[in-house]
């Protein structure tokens, strides 16, 4: 029998939403700052009106039923579509927001430098915050505390930092794809020779931490192959790995995405840009999608789709160009 929708009170959807995410009906109450006495009650409320127990408690926290997992296909869509319906309101702008954006550095610097005044100019009185991307960045964006990510992710097939790997609950877009580069001192002692793998491995290398990891895609291709980089030396950030690597005190050598030789130009850093010395079929495996990133849930923001547009036609602009 078909029960009728008026009947179900909307908002337990949301919890329905969030226990999936956390499947704990502590951690729902602590993020909806209820107890967790009115997180069970919806949760019965929820099972009486599916006519099942939606999820089964275990050690490792609430497993969902067949059932869940099929209305877990419809139910981001649902509330996506609620939420832009319940903001819509009239022409004028939205005043006294909060704009919080997460990305690496250099791609702020060299492709979105115009971004947060043209919020300020669209949103007048809002706050614009701008975060250098970390470990902590996707969990910030699952979590609802950012409103937009950008960042590069890698194609190796066996990297946890493939796209393959981020959580269900967020959407993207692929922006642009990029290859990563070697960045060497203009007067290092290998540009007088062969660019070899071999002489490319001879010296020792600053690497830059990606998803909290310092060896990356680069150094598990090597692996695979029995081979490996001297890592002495490893910076959070591209432009500390490539400021470092420009000083003419050493013969380190760093490799950062293609797109920051734009970076290198623009600060005049004293440093060459070669290709990595491997076959082109290898090559491939290293491409970097860069995405912009947002929860499932603000697919319908008006803040939201302003502020991906923006980029997508700010980064367009530039790649064109």
């Amino acid at each position: 029998m078909n029960k009728q929708l008026h009947r179900l009170d909307l908002n337990l959807l949301v919890i329905l939403q969030y226990l999936m995410e956390e499947r704990s009906v502590s951690l729902v109450a602590q993020r909806l700052a209820i107890t967790p006495s009115s997180v069970s009650k919806s949760l019965s409320k929820l099972r009486q009106w599916f006519d099942d127990p939606l999820f089964i408690r275990s050690p490792q926290g609430l497993l969902p039923t067949p059932l869940m997992y099929h209305i877990e296909k419809s139910l981001p869509e649902f509330l996506n579509l609620s939420s832009y319906i319940t903001e819509i309101r009239d022409t004028e702008k939205p005043r006294g927001i909060t704009f919080r954006l997460m990305m690496e550095a250099p791609l702020n610097l060299i492709m979105l430098h115009d971004l947060s005044l043209n919020i300020l100019n669209q949103y007048p009185e809002s706050d614009v915050i701008m975060q250098d991307w970390d470990y902590n960045s996707l969990a910030a964006l699952v979590a609802g505390d950012a409103d937009i990510g950008l960042v590069g992710r890698e194609s190796f097939h066996s990297s946890k930092e493939s796209i393959n790997h981020l959580p269900n609950i967020l959407n993207f877009d692929v922006l642009f794809t990029d290859r990563p580069l070697a960045f060497i001192r203009r007067d290092h002692p290998i540009l007088k020779e062969e660019w070899s793998l071999a002489n490319f491995l001879k010296y020792p290398h600053i690497s830059t931490e990606f998803g909290n990891r310092i060896p990356w895609a680069l150094d598990d291709l090597l692996s695979t192959m029995g081979l490996n980089r001297q890592i002495s030396l490893s910076f959070s950030t591209f432009e500390q790995s490539l400021l470092m690597a420009s000083r003419p005190e050493h013969n380190l050598i760093t490799c950062t995405p293609g797109y920051c030789q734009h970076y290198v130009n623009n600060f005049k850093l004293d440093l060459v840009c070669l290709p990595l010395p491997i076959d082109d079929i290898l090559y491939q495996q290293l491409e970097i999608p860069f995405l912009v990133l947002w929860h499932k849930r603000n697919s319908y923001n008006s803040k939201t789709l302003w502020l991906r547009e923006q980029i997508k036609n700010s980064i367009l602009n530039f790649v064109n160009a």
